[in-house]
């Protein structure tokens, strides 16, 4: 059984840093299916909003954590279900000493279980409907929320598809190794110069492209981002877990001020 879990997390990580072919994918303009499983992306409209400063007055959440704070600007123009519901949670302290459960060789970690092996207590805030969007993508310092549950019948099982279902609990990303293969690859197949050389030049991890609910942008403490993902951690079949208790000391929703920034010194 060990050796199956040991397979498994291998091509999981094989597929997550050759992704390509998903980011070729999310780069068409062809029309998907209808539902919340794929989304029409038109390079011509799409707009790389992750790449701008936070304006004046937008919400952000200030995540102080263990390791240090990070901040992030939220998208309710384009994720309002995810964002209400977590910015709900945040304003109710349900994050305040809630644990990070995983943390993916560089990669990504994940945080906001009450339970160091990443489950939740209440399934009250765990069934807000997956929402894409052409103008978010997992770049370095994304905050996406973790799939939960997917709703199929027999056809969407057969032939893919399906609704998809995220909650409370959230995805940090970092980056996967950008070699000079993939940047090549990345250049070759996309049909938007601007996205391809945005995952090359911010990182990120293009294999998660359309995949989960984005619902901010890190806009200050990367190096945070980057400590979060890298963890000394043991696995625990369903996680990487890390092996120190990584906490969440709190999540406070604010508006962003060029006035309220920490000092850079």
């Amino acid at each position: 059984m060990k050796g199956n879990k040991t397979a498994v997390r291998t091509v999981l990580i094989f597929t997550l840093i050759m992704g390509i072919m998903t980011l070729m994918i999310m780069l068409s303009a062809n029309a998907k299916q209808s539902n919340n499983t794929y989304i029409t992306v038109d390079p011509t409209t799409m707009e790389l909003v992750q790449l701008d400063e936070p304006a004046e007055g937008d919400p952000i959440a200030i995540v102080d954590t263990t390791l240090g704070e990070f901040r992030f600007v939220l998208y309710p123009q384009y994720s309002p279900n995810a964002v209400k519901n977590f910015t709900e949670l945040a304003e109710s302290g349900y994050y305040d000493g809630t644990y990070v459960f995983d943390s993916v060789s560089g990669a990504y970690s994940s945080a906001g279980a009450p339970n160091k092996d990443g489950s939740v207590n209440d399934q009250s805030h765990e069934a807000v409907k997956r929402e894409l969007h052409e103008n978010l993508w997992p770049f370095k310092g994304a905050i996406c929320t973790m799939t939960t549950s997917v709703d199929r019948g027999v056809k969407e099982f057969l032939f893919g598809g399906g609704k998809y279902f995220n909650g409370s609990r959230f995805t940090i990303i970092n980056t996967v190794e950008f070699d000079d293969q993939m940047k090549e690859d990345i250049r070759e197949v996309s049909e938007s110069k601007e996205l391809g050389e945005a995952f090359i030049e911010k990182g990120g991890i293009p294999n998660f492209s359309q995949q989960m609910t984005v619902i901010g942008q890190t806009y200050e403490g990367l190096d945070v981002v980057e400590k979060l993902a890298s963890l000394e951690t043991s696995d625990s079949g369903s996680y990487s877990t890390p092996k120190e208790d990584i906490m969440i000391n709190s999540v406070k929703i604010d508006k962003f001020s060029k006035n309220d920034q920490p000092s850079k010194d």
